[in-house]
């Protein structure tokens, strides 16, 4: 590897460590020539499927989209950055694991909703809103009751996201 400081050709490893999650390397570099030391990070290129866009257009998948996705959704939520990470790491290995050379983008927003139901509820909603194109208050309704209705034992873990009295919310 060439030395960034001087563009010497020959730098040589002084410490490897690998990344908590166990997918990257760290390797701390020092020049031959100048004697500067530097930093390295090695990753596994993995491809990943290209995306079917509902019109038909294809795209490259871009980490950076699937993010801001989950950010929009938790906005202002008591989600961890963390967490979010995970959850990208989480859809990204779906896609891995799918051994498609191409998936529709709705696959993918099926990724995005079944993480975001796990991390919360709200958030979740809202995704699906966008997602699913809810066109009046009855859409978000029938979707938080089957929310409710799939993820029974989280009531303690969350608020609950209609009031104790839903025969009230529907008159």
């Amino acid at each position: 590897m060439h030395c960034p400081f001087c563009q010497h050709e020959d730098t040589r490893v002084i410490d490897s460590r690998v990344s908590e999650d166990g997918s990257t390397i760290r390797r701390r570099r020092e020049c031959e020539h100048c004697g500067e030391r530097f930093n390295t990070f090695e990753t596994a290129e993995l491809k990943l499927p290209a995306i079917v866009k509902s019109d038909g257009r294809r795209e490259a998948f871009d980490e950076r989209k699937l993010r801001v996705s989950f950010e929009r959704a938790l906005q202002k939520r008591p989600v961890s950055a963390e967490d979010i990470d995970g959850a990208v790491r989480a859809v990204i290995h779906a896609l891995r694991l799918s051994g498609e050379r191409e998936l529709p983008s709705l696959r993918v927003g099926e990724f995005v909703m079944a993480e975001l139901k796990k991390l919360d509820q709200v958030a979740y909603v809202r995704f699906a809103s966008v997602y699913r194109k809810f066109e009046d208050v009855q859409a978000f309704r029938e979707e938080i009751e089957r929310l409710e209705r799939d993820l029974p034992g989280l009531e303690g873990l969350q608020l609950p996201l209609l009031d104790g009295a839903p025969d009230k919310a529907r008159k």
